[in-house]
Order: structure tokens, then C-alpha cells, then sequence
């Protein structure tokens, strides 16, 4: 057969040299095209399984909560966020401290924030709270809970925040029952005792806490009643109990069977709760010049409990006595810490403290005591 001289046959294994591009291209819309349909997929499946997870939680946090308090949901989750949304808190005793812990928990989104303290502003307030204008003429006339309520608000207007009147000590089981954390501050021994008593004798349970600073120390008692929670453990979940005494119940202690290197902080502060028991002060109205009767007090207790004297130090009982203010350093880490643990206690999320935290800004050391003879 001839065949013309400009007719050439093509072999049988060439091939359109743009053929592989051709489908790389192909493969890779096809791929797009797949990414985009399991995406939109997943931006249906993902909440209805969040859903299925959590039940209606997610329908308790409107749009509004979950937009401001994204971040944090982040963190501890819709549901510890929704009850904090739904939580009650009481504070009596605004100092510098306890300003600290509302500021936190106010940013945190608890449900409702109520203050109590009838006082007028003085010098010694204004050091270190910060939630009282500067200008006389913005405070004159009110009442220091009326103040920080003002500044509160402004803070997060999704919280319910309100002043009660009236003195810590005529409210009765009926008030604290309205609440879930009731804390105190700069109140009296005997106050602290009964609100503490109250609250924890009541059916449901009310976590208790009790705050102070003085000087450059701080320390937080925490009643919890009888608490459960959860904790992972070499990733199985492990249901945990807490046991906790009330404050008259953990200072009753016998501090001879206390632990050899417990925080002396613990002892100067019962010394000079004592103190100003006996003398019918209010916490702080102490002076330098109480120091010997102090020092007499603190011999009469330590002989009581078979204590040597060196574990409460004069120079220690000096710093506490001394000083009418708080140091605004050591008020946002104690602050910080309260604010912290109640938030702990109401989501039920992470190892509760038991039961006294102290602070001392000399040495910068946090320190947590279990001082009790009940159980875990």
C-alpha cells in the first residue's frame, strides 16, 4: 500500500500533551466542590449535635450573652456559662478586696449582684477602692454600696446589680436563702460566725465566703457544705466529694493538732480576731499602739493550745495591727483568687479550695490550709 509522503500515521501511544493538566484541573474542583459540601454539612450537623449534648442549654444563653461572653465559653463551656447567667451573689463589706472580686464576677456574667455597706466614704476607702469617684462632690451623701453599684453597672449592663440596707447582722435565713454565694467582709467575729451559721444550716446549699486584707496580707475562708464535682483523671472522669465545716467549726480546731508548718498567718489572724472581739472593734479599728495588749493576748492563746509562742512572730502581728488600709497590689490577687473560686463553685468546673487561703505580699507566696476535722 502507498501512502502519501505527507500524510504520517500518529503513533498509538501519543497523547494531548495538556491532557494531565486538563484533569489535575478536573480532580481539583472536584475536590473544592467536596470541601465545600462537607463544610456546609458540618455548619448544620455541628450545632444540632451541640445541641443533642447539652439539651436546651444552648437555647438558655440568648445571642445576646453568647456574643459578649464568647471568649470565656471558650474556656469553661455553655453550660458553666449559663450558671453563672442564672446565679444570685450577696457581698457585704466593700473594701478594696471585695470591689476586686465584684468587678471580676460582673465581667463574668453572673445572673444578679447585691451590696450591702451602709458606710460613708472616708480617706482610708478611697485608697483602695476603686469603684468610688474621686470627686467629693459625686459621693457626698451616699452610701459606699450605692457608689460601687453605680460603677458596677457601667461595667456590664447585662447584670442585674442592687444595694440592700441595713446592717449585716439583722438578716435573717429567709434573706440568704434568695442567694447561691453569699461572701463578707471587714464584719465582726461574732457576724461572720452567725451569717456563716445561717447559711450553712440552710436546705439548700449556699457557698459561703469570708475575705480580709490587712496590709500586705490576705486571707479567704471558703464553706462549701457538702460539694460534688467532677475532675479527669488519666482520662477517665472522677466524681469527687468535698466535706466542709463552718468557720466556728474549722477555728475550734485545737492547734496543737494542726500541721507543724501551718501558714502562721492562720494563728495572727485568729490573735487579733480575738482581739478585737474582746475590745469591741470593728475589723481594722486597731492601732500600733494595741501591740502589747496583742502580745499579751497572743501568750494567753498560745499557752491555751500548747503553742509556741515564735510561731506567731511580733513583727508579723506589728504589720497586721498597724496598718488602717489595704494594699491595692495584694487586694487584686486575693480579689482575683475569691472571684476565681466562686466562679468554680457555681459552674462546678475545676478543684474547689479547702478551706483558707492565705496571702502574704512579704514573701509572695499563696499558700492553701485544709483546717478542719471533717472528712473528704
Amino acid at each position: 500500500m502507498t501512502m502519501s509522503a505527507n500524510i504520517i500515521p500518529k503513533p498509538k501511544h501519543d497523547y494531548d500533551q495538556n491532557l494531565g493538566l486538563k484533569m489535575l484541573l478536573l480532580c481539583l474542583e472536584e475536590e473544592e466542590e467536596i470541601a465545600n459540601h462537607v463544610i456546609t454539612r458540618c455548619q448544620i450537623l455541628i450545632p444540632m449535635f451541640l445541641r443533642l449534648e447539652m439539651g436546651t442549654e444552648v437555647e438558655q444563653l440568648t445571642e445576646q450573652e453568647t456574643a459578649i461572653y464568647d471568649r470565656q465559653i471558650r474556656v469553661w463551656g455553655v453550660d458553666a456559662q449559663r450558671r453563672l447567667s442564672k446565679s444570685h451573689v450577696f457581698v457585704s463589706g466593700l473594701n478594696g478586696t471585695a470591689v476586686e472580686f465584684c468587678k471580676n464576677i460582673v465581667l463574668a456574667g453572673v445572673g444578679s449582684l447585691t451590696l450591702n455597706d451602709d458606710r460613708l466614704v472616708t480617706e482610708d476607702l478611697l485608697y483602695a477602692n476603686f469603684l468610688i469617684p474621686p470627686d467629693e462632690n459625686d459621693f457626698r451623701g451616699k452610701s459606699v454600696a450605692e457608689l460601687c453599684c453605680d460603677s458596677l453597672k457601667d461595667f456590664n449592663p447585662m447584670v442585674s446589680v442592687s444595694v440592700e440596707k441595713g446592717a449585716l447582722s439583722i438578716f435573717d435565713a429567709d434573706f440568704f436563702q434568695k442567694f447561691d454565694v453569699v461572701v463578707v467582709s471587714c464584719c465582726s467575729l461574732l457576724t461572720k460566725k452567725s451569717v456563716n451559721s445561717i447559711c450553712h444550716k440552710l436546705p439548700k446549699r449556699v457557698a459561703f465566703y469570708s475575705v480580709e486584707c490587712r496590709d500586705s496580707c490576705g486571707e479567704i475562708f471558703v464553706d462549701l457544705k457538702n460539694y460534688s464535682y467532677c475532675k479527669k483523671k488519666n482520662d477517665e472522669t472522677i466524681e469527687c466529694e468535698l466535706r466542709y465545716p463552718s468557720f466556728e467549726e474549722a477555728i475550734a480546731v485545737p492547734w496543737k493538732s494542726l500541721p507543724k508548718r501551718l501558714s502562721k498567718l492562720y494563728y495572727a489572724m485568729r490573735v487579733i480576731e480575738r482581739f478585737e472581739a474582746l475590745e469591741r472593734r470593728n475589723p481594722g479599728e486597731t492601732s500600733v499602739d494595741d501591740l502589747p495588749n496583742v502580745l499579751n493576748l497572743r501568750k494567753e492563746i498560745c499557752e491555751a493550745h500548747c503553742l509556741n509562742e515564735s510561731q506567731i512572730p511580733d513583727s508579723l502581728l506589728r504589720r497586721l495591727i498597724a496598718s488602717r488600709t489595704e494594699f491595692p497590689p495584694v487586694c487584686a490577687i486575693v480579689g482575683g483568687i475569691l472571684g476565681q473560686e466562686v466562679i468554680k463553685a457555681i459552674s462546678g468546673k475545676g478543684d474547689p479550695l479547702k478551706n483558707f487561703f492565705f496571702f502574704d505580699a512579704m514573701d509572695g507566696k499563696g499558700i492553701i490550709e485544709d483546717i478542719s476535722n471533717v472528712s473528704s
